[in-house]
């Protein structure tokens, strides 16, 4: 199996790692710094399972690696559209790409079955720049579920959870997934294949749709979210919302709020992705995660006022940060 791993940060360099240590043909792609530890040290992963070294290869010139089976995309979701030089050199005729990304993906009504199938969602695959750059028939679904950050250059700290599901937008259970799911545990991984990964991605979203935002506005962590009266109201009400457009669409949650605001509670200081691109200056990857949702709700007339209200006061910090 040859897989290349487009945008081998976090989470990229650390499924990379662990494929590559159960034997798949992995390439990492990166830049900068990270890249040259990688081509120097290999991947250095620190974690309460065990640390390993990878010593797969990383380059930033796709070409280099040419067409492989996979390509497990690691970039963040408002970079996809921009992919194309990059991913072009890596694709054959039957290449999955798997996109391990937050939020509603540019291929969630492909293949869906009933009144919206084949809709495209303008929050995130704006003019179909998205499908353009990445067929929809490429997709692979992914919800992770494993925590991971750079502790620096080539060094990722694995911080809990090695659960990464897949599944195909038409919900079968295909020998691609199959084959992927078992390269992934021989490298210790869980990689479950789930018939229908929409909700999946749901349960995901159902703490990214609030956490993230809200964090990013108060300069939070998950504890002190959760421990302020005031704000775990307004996380509750957006996850209440949230359940109510999955609800429309014909997925069914089954995590309640309650536990899901434990769970939170539980992670401690832990500041959010979004938190941590806001106080590195990135661009925030909040259009899959809170514009689409509220884009979901005016499809199905699904009432959502604060997913709205967060929305628009978090879209305005989105812009002004990128100025």
């Amino acid at each position: 199996m040859k897989v290349a791993v487009l945008g081998a940060g976090a989470i990229g360099a650390y499924v990379g790692a662990a494929l590559h240590r159960a034997g798949a043909d992995v390439h990492l792609i990166a830049r900068g710094p990270h890249l040259a530890a990688m081509r120097q040290h290999g991947v250095r992963v620190l974690s309460p399972r065990g640390d390993f070294t990878s010593r797969a290869h990383a380059t930033d010139d796709p070409a280099e690696v040419g067409p492989v089976d996979y390509v497990f995309l690691g970039l963040k979701a408002n970079s996809y559209a921009a992919c194309g030089p990059l991913i072009e050199p890596l694709l054959h005729d039957s290449t999955a790409v798997i996109a391990a990304q937050n939020g509603i993906p540019w291929w969630y009504f492909h293949r869906h079955g009933g009144p919206h199938d084949g809709h495209r969602l303008e929050s995130v695959d704006p003019g179909g720049a998205v499908s353009a750059v990445l067929a929809p028939e490429r997709a692979v679904g992914c919800v992770v579920y494993a925590a991971t950050e750079l502790r620096e250059p080539g060094v990722v700290q694995h911080l809990e959870g090695t659960r990464f599901s897949v599944g195909e937008p038409d919900r079968t259970v295909s020998k691609r997934c199959l084959d992927f799911s078992e390269a992934m545990v021989a490298g210790g991984l869980k990689c479950p294949v789930e018939p229908d990964l929409r909700c999946d991605i749901w349960v995901k979203l159902l703490g990214n749709i609030s956490f993230n935002p809200i964090s990013a506005l108060a300069r939070a962590t998950m504890r002190q979210m959760c421990l302020h009266g005031g704000t775990r109201r307004v996380i509750e009400t957006m996850m209440a919302e949230t359940l109510a457009v999955a609800g429309a669409l014909g997925c069914e949650v089954g995590v309640s709020i309650e536990r899901r605001m434990a769970g939170a509670e539980k992670v401690g200081d832990h500041r959010t992705s979004t938190l941590q691109d806001l106080e590195r200056g990135k661009p925030l990857e909040l259009d899959v995660l809170l514009a689409a949702v509220v884009e979901l709700a005016e499809i199905t007339g699904v009432q959502v006022p604060t997913l709205r209200t967060v929305h628009a006061i978090s879209d305005l910090l989105a812009l002004r940060s990128a100025a």
